[in-house]
């Protein structure tokens, strides 16, 4: 049961606020919109602006919902303001208080197995633990972080060569016609959570620097949640894509060997990089136009 003094949605509701703010929140604003549900506003995050000479853009929900011809707010009070059955909370990212919650029910679509990796970032977080499966629960909000009890999960295996996007993007379309399909068949009653908590704090520039000491499975990860960074020459050297190489190590931790990386334990095959200052380019060109002497390392 869902905190006391919370209500819960009816079975069957259909007048749905909606909130939510990235792209992975629009296919289930979509198909929420596609199976007839009645929404009369949707909130999500305040225009931001993408560079520093660019205007202000709508996020991806607002974009959708207005194509959608839904009537957008950025004002969390809304989502209690309109007489709605409920409320459905896709990656908003923004708390919403108890006193919100109080007066409306509110389901969020959450991506992970609960209570396994609860808070901002549990496809990031699944994949560089190097857990098999993934998924996404939906669960009645509390004001704490991800506690609320669960009406199901529903599990996504993560294959060796996932991405945390391609991930994202699969627990987002698989998740929102799932919540259509119970919200059309009707909810039952939800479960408490049970099981030991792990927490997903949101990743930071330390957590994607690359230490060529780890083993190259645990770097194979890294360099697949995005955005794992090293260092050539005292700059900054992003590696968007790269694969496990068969093999051992065969020079120290960091030496680049060919077209591959040296790991504690064995060799990343670079794909994609990015060195400082300039686009990604296939690091074959990158290679054949550094012309980088015998021994190079990196870190």
């Amino acid at each position: 049961m869902t905190s006391p003094g919370l209500p819960l949605p009816p079975a069957r509701p259909r007048r749905i606020v909606f909130a939510g703010t990235p792209d992975e929140a629009v296919p289930a604003l979509q198909v929420l919109a596609e199976a007839g549900f009645e929404i009369p506003v949707v909130v999500t995050g305040e225009p931001r602006r993408r560079s520093r000479r660019g205007s202000n853009t709508p996020s991806p929900v607002a974009a959708a919902a207005a194509e959608l011809n839904l009537p957008v707010s950025h004002d969390p009070v809304d989502l209690a303001g309109c007489g709605a059955d409920c409320a459905v909370v896709v990656a908003y990212g923004r708390l919403i208080s108890g006193g919100l919650l109080a007066v409306t029910p509110m389901l969020n679509l959450h991506f992970s197995l609960l209570p396994r990796w609860r808070g901002a970032a549990p496809v990031e977080r699944a994949l560089l633990a190097g857990d098999d499966l993934t998924g996404v629960s939906l669960m009645a909000l509390e004001p704490e972080l991800d506690t609320g009890p669960v009406y199901w999960r529903h599990e996504v295996p993560i294959g060796p060569a996932d991405t945390a996007a391609d991930l994202r993007h699969r627990l987002a379309h698989e998740g929102a016609l799932r919540l259509t399909e119970s919200l059309a068949d009707g909810l039952s009653t939800p479960q408490s959570q049970s099981g030991e908590p792990t927490y997903a704090r949101k990743l930071t520039p330390a957590d994607r620097q690359i230490d060529w000491s780890q083993s190259a499975a645990f770097i194979d990860r890294q360099i697949r949640v995005g955005g794992a960074w090293t260092t050539l020459d005292g700059e900054r050297f992003i590696i968007r894509v790269a694969a496990l190489q068969s093999g051992e190590a065969v020079a120290p931790p960091g030496t680049l060997v060919d077209d591959a990386v040296a790991t504690g334990d064995g060799l990343v095959l670079l794909r994609t990089v990015q060195p400082s200052g300039r686009a990604a380019l296939d690091a074959q060109d990158w290679l054949h136009g550094a012309r980088l002497p015998a021994g190079t390392r990196f870190g």
